[in-house]
């Protein structure tokens, strides 16, 4: 597959640039974005191959923006014919109104991931092969192993993003992830485990043996701590989430809240709080599109725009939020390279990359130890968020209950419930071990899906509800 953009279509960036030219005339801004790529799936589930998917995707998105309505017509029709079709649908956001076209985004030279393909190597045979592999090291580890599911999913998208005035970027992207689960039996009793990672790399670099054999014993090792878990007890509590990927919980209950769109609009929590302090001192919080190979990083936005550090907390102080084009043109201020989108059928809009709070100066085992009667999270499943208000649902996939600073049991059943505002100001302690996820995220918003990365320290907060049996 060719990292042309323009290769599946039947027309270049010369013939395109001339169609979106009318359409994109009186316009305030605006952009052909055109895409294809491949993409596979494998699952192994209950000793066999269960399922085998792979796609191609090809398809083009004219946008037209005028003022604050955008006009957006998408196809998988690769022709010219179907170029002008978008262009007069799109073309109706203008409705009279004439405005001048925005500058294009600042070109870049980094690339942040290499073009590669990981959905034609290694082969299918091979995956199919370590699958079966990971089947057998699990089972053969522990006779209570009842089920074992694995699966890998590979993809690459080309991109390309062309303007009226012949302005075009592209960018190549690969993404992989592999994943683990485990269900183990004693007494009767079934308890299971799961375990992934991924990023912007090739298959090799998460196949090794070393790299799937941790993740397969991990899962195995949450599973069998399952079997001894007592129910969580629900009432108020102090709470330490553990390092990397418990940062699930800041990216939903505190990063959606920092999108520009929800901002522009007056509907987050933290709307026309720039400069005030919205979270405990030795808080700081950064979205950071910019980390090479990550899962959540690219080398441009899907506006074009190249990605950022951007500072959005710093030591407790809101600095900003995350802006696409549309919404950072509307409140005066630069785009953060934060406009995403799931497919060419989708528009942009302000999104997350890789958010992850800094490490602060708390010894980890000390912030455990600070605990009198509290729940000790080390990892996540699914959520429930509500973005105006950023109260917020989630559900521990492993945590332990901490008497005096010692940790006494695991737990089964327990959620978190606050605001994410809220939580922000009862963090009382930062640790020193600042980790990234092991590269499984996606977020969702507006219906959309991309991928996510996120990260934090061991944290204390104080004061939250955990749920559980009364």
């Amino acid at each position: 597959m060719t990292g042309d953009p323009f290769a599946p279509f039947e027309f270049d960036a010369d013939s395109a640039r001339a169609r979106i030219a009318g359409p994109l005339d009186g316009a305030d801004d605006g952009e052909l974005f055109l895409e294809h790529g491949v993409s596979e799936s494998l699952v192994w589930d209950d000793g066999r191959l269960k399922s085998a998917s792979f796609d191609a995707l090809r398809g083009f998105g004219l946008r037209v923006v005028s003022g604050e309505s955008t006009g957006y017509a998408h196809t998988s029709d690769p022709t010219l014919a179907a170029l002008d079709r978008a262009g007069e649908a799109a073309s109706a956001a203008k409705r009279g109104r004439s405005g001048v076209l925005a500058e294009p985004p600042a070109g870049t030279n980094r690339r942040l991931y290499d073009s590669i393909d990981p959905v034609s190597e290694p082969d299918f045979e091979t995956k199919v092969k370590l699958l079966a592999e990971i089947d057998a090291y699990v089972r053969a580890k522990d006779a209570s192993v009842v089920q074992v599911s694995a699966s890998l999913a590979g993809s690459r998208r080309i991109i390309g993003i062309l303007r009226a005035d012949g302005d075009l970027k592209t960018d190549d992207r690969p993404l992989v992830r592999i994943n683990v689960s485990v269900t183990v039996e004693r007494d009767g009793r079934r308890e299971s485990g799961s375990a992934g990672a991924g990023g912007r790399d090739a298959f090799h670099v998460w196949i090794t043996p070393e790299s799937w054999k941790g993740l397969a014993d991990e899962a195995l090792r949450i599973a069998r701590v399952n079997l001894d878990a007592i129910d969580a007890r629900a009432g108020q509590a102090d709470v330490v989430l553990g390092p990397g990927w418990p940062a699930v919980l800041l990216h939903e209950a505190v990063g959606h809240g920092l999108e520009g769109d929800f901002n522009r609009k007056g509907s987050s929590a933290f709307s026309g709080r720039v400069g005030e302090r919205v979270a405990s001192a030795g808080v700081t919080v950064v979205d950071d599109g910019t980390i090479e190979k990550r899962r959540g990083s690219l080398t441009v936005d899907d506006e074009g725009t190249p990605t950022n550090r951007t500072v959005l907390i710093e030591d407790g102080i809101l600095k900003g939020y995350m802006q696409d084009r549309l919404n950072a043109r509307l409140m005066g201020v630069a785009s953060t390279g934060n406009g995403r989108r799931e497919s060419y059928a989708h528009m942009p809009m302000p999104r997350m990359t890789n958010t992850y709070m800094l490490g602060g100066r708390d010894d980890p085992q000390e912030i455990v130890a600070s605990l009198k009667d509290g729940l000790y999270a080390v990892n996540f499943g699914g959520g429930q968020v509500d973005i105006t208000s950023g109260k917020f649902v989630f559900q521990c996939t492993e945590a332990y209950k901490v008497e005096n600073g010692k940790i006494v049991a695991p737990v089964k059943g327990a959620t978190l419930i606050g605001d994410g505002p809220t939580a922000l100001t009862r963090i009382s302690m930062i640790g020193n071990d600042f980790a990234l996820d092991p590269g499984i995220g996606v977020c969702g918003k507006a219906g959309q899906g991309v991928p996510v990365g996120v990260g934090q320290p061991t944290l204390k907060i104080t004061g939250l509800t955990v749920g559980g049996v009364a």
